[in-house]
């Protein structure tokens, strides 16, 4: 039994910390698919808040497209029903619903959405957020794991921008750039409006997590930190010391030097880009098959080389054929001769490919029956259900 496998059979939350857990993204399809296969909703729903829980790390893949979520969604619900699956159905509809309030709101989520952030002393990150050295060991853990390994567990990333925001009294947009900077599965509308959700700018109330909580879910057993407080002190507690000191890192994305594509003018030309790499689009078509890696795009949603790279070569894995390029979409068009037709260039609808030209084709959805701006997930999740019963 693989070590991925050992981790999601055991689903007795006393035996979750005996290691650390160790994140590992491999890119081949026999792989994923392993990991699709070794979903357990029961599990899932049990143990998800835990850092050794039951998850199911297709994240990444989600993310970029490689997984689709009505497959996904469909294979759950075949193997187990909706009973055992409705927990993990409904995680995997936040992210679906974070995507509709983008599509909605559009560059309006990165700036406080709902409600005002308050208070905030600064616009930077504290520095031990940073240096993964806060003194809260459940969180520096988390944080040196998301620099090791591209990965948070998502109870960690809701105690990363709790302590910032709330405690640090820092602006969450800065952090939270930061985070999707080292992010695998880095999404702008879900990591973005999680971290309003937990500053309260995206949510009726901030969210807070004491030393005892981080405890029991991350498995460690750290005493008399400034989190090991009743709940009700966390209103008038005063930035700690450690978390005074700030910085703003440097996020920038280099993008590598790439030839230019070749075209064949008699085929049809899909334009991929960092969260459509569907292996499964228009497979069954001669094609050239273009990963469009935009200076402009990056400049406004930067992510590490290391996440570049994983990508590229999660690209080449995914999608035979696939050449690199980078350059904005019009570099791009320049290089087609002029009488190719714009009918021929296809894309797929995304808040970041608003500016392309051609076909635009519909993303898949798990309710493509419910769309719009919905004030909440229970007002989404509400409508959503009505397909699944």
């Amino acid at each position: 039994m693989s070590e991925y496998r050992k981790w999601h059979h055991d689903n007795d939350a006393s035996k979750l910390f005996d290691t650390a857990p160790e994140y590992v993204f491999p890119v081949d399809k026999a792989a994923i698919q392993e990991r699709i296969n070794n979903i357990r909703p029961a599990q899932y729903a049990k143990t998800r808040n835990f850092l050794r829980g039951a998850v199911t790390l297709l994240s990444p893949y989600i993310s970029r497209g490689v997984v689709q979520l009505p497959e996904l969604k469909d294979m759950i619900l075949q193997q187990y029903g909706y009973r055992a699956s409705e927990k993990l159905i409904s995680e995997l509809a936040w992210r679906e619903f974070f995507q509709r309030v983008w599509q909605a709101k559009g560059d309006a989520i990165l700036q406080d959405l709902r409600n005002e952030q308050s208070p905030i002393t600064t616009h930077a990150l504290p520095a031990a957020i940073v240096n993964a050295n806060t003194g809260i060991s459940g969180i520096d853990q988390s944080i040196q794991a998301l620099y090791d390994s591209g990965y948070m567990h998502n109870h960690a990333r809701m105690y990363t921008a709790m302590l910032t925001t709330n405690i640090a009294q820092a602006h969450w947009l800065l952090p939270a750039q930061w985070m999707y900077y080292h992010l695998l599965d880095g999404d702008v509308a879900s990591n973005h409006l999680s971290w309003q959700w937990v500053a309260g700018s995206y949510s009726s109330k901030k969210y807070y997590a004491n030393q005892e909580n981080i405890n029991k879910y991350t498995g460690q057993t750290q005493r008399h930190s400034f989190l090991d407080v009743d709940y009700n002190e966390f209103a008038d507690m005063p930035v700690p010391e450690i978390l005074r000191t700030t910085s703003k890192p440097t996020l920038s994305t280099p993008l590598p030097t790439t030839v230019v594509p070749t075209i064949e003018t008699d085929l049809p030309t899909l334009v991929y880009n960092t969260y459509n790499l569907d292996p499964k689009w228009h497979a069954d078509k001669a094609a050239n098959r273009i990963l469009l890696l935009e200076p402009d795009h990056f400049a406004q949603y930067p992510i590490s080389e290391k996440v570049l790279n994983w990508i590229i070569t999660l690209a080449y894995a995914q999608v035979p054929g696939i050449q690199v390029f980078s350059g904005n979409f019009q570099d791009l068009m320049a290089l087609l001769p002029e009488q190719y037709p714009m009918q021929q260039v296809y894309y797929k609808e995304h808040p970041t490919t608003r500016h392309y030209n051609g076909v635009e084709e519909s993303r898949s959805w798990m309710f493509p029956q419910v769309q719009g701006y919905f004030n909440s997930f229970f007002a989404y999740w509400k409508k959503c259900e009505r397909f699944l019963r």
